[in-house]
């Protein structure tokens, strides 16, 4: 299998008064995952105490906070629009954007490939955090009026989401006079959707680029135990095997439960994720914690819960971990490693656990008005769904009453696959 090509230029994002200057280094670069110069020295501090602590839960760190410079971003006329952007490109006119850069940002001992894969609209598709952008991934073949190469699917298109061992997502490449979707004989493949990993401004902080967090799908015959690339991901493979320069057709943007809600700057925000499930919470970060917003000026609480198999697995940890330095008042950070830590009863961590850790502030938080939101696979939910029932019933509560509250307020965000 081959592995993806990784952007050929590294980039270290500063504070440019002048947006001018700024954009002039910018403007076509990406954050580089290998590169960490963007990340100050100190930051390094936590790496160097002992290796276990990579194994256990991050928290406020007992520094002072310091007032820190933020990167500038523009335009800020992105910031004018009183509702977020909708179903700009739709799939009968896709949008057709360049590949960036694509880059595995896991480790070697990470079960599968994950990839940050970032995408030069040249800001003709805005987007707000939390909002998916569709991909229609192209089929070899010999299309003399495609100037690319490649024949779409056209109508009968197919969109894949980003699924963390999304093995069934697609099968095998159907022949472009049919488009059929093998579950559903004579109709088109299922629309899914990318969630969308960056902010607004995009990696290069100019609103020209947005950036996908993909796990590659492949499949592994359980009988045989050896890949069968027929039932490969089609999207996510060809998202990672993309190189800088490819064309990819997007639609969107769309949906709103995963919006960020900014009419309360000291509100509480409470991420859930497993495996790149983390990708809107990488967006809202950055808005937060890195980039130089006007109108907006964070001070309230986020705080990650973010599932994976094991060390290598973790993604985008040097970003969330500087942000835990620089702003240990306004945010807490709390990994679960399934394959490396255990629960109270010997058992494998999960995110649940580490929610039932917590259980008595996150309660109280809620009650409070904290926002929670949860993405990733949908089978983490019945698990933390059970979580939080036992937990109320412990404190006398209904959780069916709880939760229909939160729901009936909008503090409950759900977005799962």
């Amino acid at each position: 299998m081959a592995h993806s090509a990784v952007s050929q230029v590294s980039v270290t994002p500063a504070v440019y008064s002048d947006p001018s200057l700024r954009r002039s280094v910018l403007k076509t670069n990406s954050l580089s995952f290998r590169d960490k110069s963007w990340i100050s020295v100190s930051s390094f501090v936590l790496k160097s105490n002992n290796v276990q602590s990579r194994n256990q839960s991050i928290v406020s760190m007992s520094v002072q906070q310091v007032s820190k410079p933020k990167v500038a971003v523009s335009p800020l006329e992105l910031e004018d629009a009183k509702v977020p952007p909708l179903n700009t490109y739709k799939p009968k006119e896709p949008y057709t954007a360049t590949i960036a850069s694509v880059e595995r940002i896991v480790g070697p001992k990470a079960p599968g490939e994950t990839c940050h894969i970032v995408i030069d609209h040249g800001g003709n598709v805005p987007y707000w955090e939390g909002q998916s952008y569709g991909v229609i991934p192209p089929i070899l073949g010999s299309c003399p009026s495609d100037p690319l190469g490649w024949m779409y699917l056209d109508r009968h298109i197919v969109l894949l989401i980003v699924i963390e061992l999304d093995y069934y997502a697609a099968t095998k490449i159907l022949p472009v006079d049919t488009g059929e979707n093998p579950k559903k004989p004579g109709a088109p493949h299922n629309v899914r959707l990318y969630s969308i990993a960056s902010s607004r401004y995009g990696d290069s902080f100019d609103g020209k680029t947005t950036s996908l967090c993909v796990r590659r799908a492949v499949y592994y015959d359980p009988e045989t135990g050896k890949e069968d690339p027929s039932k490969n991901g089609v999207c996510s493979n060809f998202l990672c095997d993309s190189k800088p320069g490819d064309k990819i057709k997007i639609t969107g943007p769309s949906g709103k439960i995963m919006l960020l809600p900014e009419d309360d700057e000291s509100a509480t925000h409470i991420m859930i994720a497993t495996g790149t499930g983390v990708a809107p919470y990488r967006g809202y970060l950055r808005r937060m914690f890195m980039e130089g917003v006007p109108t907006f000026k964070f001070n309230g609480l986020a705080w990650l819960f973010l599932g994976v198999a094991n060390t290598d697995s973790l993604l985008y940890d040097d970003e969330f971990t500087k942000y835990l330095q620089d702003y240990p008042d306004n945010f807490r950070y709390d990994r679960a490693l399934s394959r490396e830590q255990k629960n109270k009863n010997g058992g494998k961590m999960y995110v649940q656990d580490k929610i039932e850790e917590y259980s008595d502030e996150i309660f109280r938080l809620l009650d409070g008005g904290a926002h929670i939101y949860f993405c990733g696979l949908k089978g983490m939910m019945p698990g933390i769904q059970d979580t939080l029932k036992r937990v109320a019933e412990q404190r006398g509560e209904s959780w069916e009453e709880k939760l229909a509250q939160l729901k009936k307020n909008k503090q409950w965000h759900v977005e799962v696959y």
